[in-house]
């Protein structure tokens, strides 16, 4: 079982440490544990708690009213609006729930409902990047655990992998030539994933290489198939003294090339751009290089 502080709780439902405070001690809605220095401490069902009654305040619900409500009657509640049309922050709460519970079921409802109204791309962009973001803070803070990681992010890239072979004949004769991969030792995909769906839509031809590629395989694909775009996200590696060299490396490799780059290490760090590269700061960012 996981557990969180207070802040914890403020930055996930939004509701403010202040007023959590209060709720606690005039409704006696949430009750915390304590540590031997008397500092608040939440486990799994408090989080659900608090944002169930997120979700419930900001569908109209007075909080004096909510208080009066069992844990049963709340969850009807709730799943009475989650069947109704949501707005983008109450799916990422409830894709939250779904990730600490290990619900698949929960979490397919969720995305699957989404995606027949808004379409797979207004999902990801709107929702799910969104929650990516959240699991994020969750993970660096020790909030969650692996399982409920891995668990989240695997049914996440199914999704993508199902969306991308919807994809695969609509290149077109004029389509430019992707090539995509992750750095050796880079493991997080769902980025690099979604750009292959990105640019298979705008019928651009995509040659996906995956994780974890060593420098003299990505050379032996870009003699093969001389890419117009080299596409990778370095999120984790690799290390920040040596993102520079890297880049580097990269564009003096691949001089007929455009690279194209995004993730932690890059977005928004001090990085000089060659000439021949290009910062993906937001998803749009490659909709327009990709829709060009």
């Amino acid at each position: 079982m996981s557990s969180y502080s207070i802040k914890d709780l403020e930055q996930l439902s939004g509701i403010k440490a202040h007023t959590l405070r209060i709720w606690e001690q005039r409704y006696n809605i949430i009750t915390p544990k304590r540590t031997d220095t008397n500092i608040r401490t939440y486990d799994d069902q408090d989080l659900k708690l608090v944002l169930n009654i997120s979700l419930l305040k900001d569908h109209g619900y007075k909080i004096s009213e909510i208080s009066k409500l069992s844990v049963e009657e709340m969850y009807r509640e709730v799943v009475k609006i989650s069947d109704r049309q949501l707005s983008y922050p109450d799916q990422i709460h409830a894709l939250t729930i779904s990730m600490i519970d290990l619900d698949e079921d929960r979490f397919e409802k969720i995305i699957s409902t989404n995606i027949l109204q808004f379409g797979f791309e207004n999902t990801m962009i709107h929702i799910i990047y969104p929650f990516l973001g959240r699991i994020g803070t969750l993970w660096v803070t020790g909030s969650i655990g692996p399982a409920q990681e891995h668990f989240i992010t695997n049914l996440i890239r199914q999704k993508i992998i199902v969306a991308i072979d919807g994809q695969v004949s609509k290149q077109r004769p004029d389509g430019k030539k992707y090539m995509l991969f992750l750095p050796e030792g880079e493991l997080h995909e769902i980025s690099l994933l979604f750009g292959n769906y990105i640019i298979r839509a705008r019928s651009n031809k995509v040659i996906y290489l995956g994780q974890s590629l060593p420098f003299n395989e990505l050379a032996f694909a870009y003699n093969l198939h001389k890419p117009d775009y080299i596409f990778t996200a370095l999120t984790s590696v690799p290390a920040n003294h040596e993102v520079q060299p890297y880049v580097n490396r990269l564009v003096k490799a691949f001089p007929d090339a455009h690279l194209l780059m995004t993730g932690y290490q890059v977005v928004g760090q001090d990085i000089d751009i060659p000439e021949n590269a290009t910062i993906i700061n937001q998803i749009e960012d490659l909709i327009r290089i990709a829709s060009t």
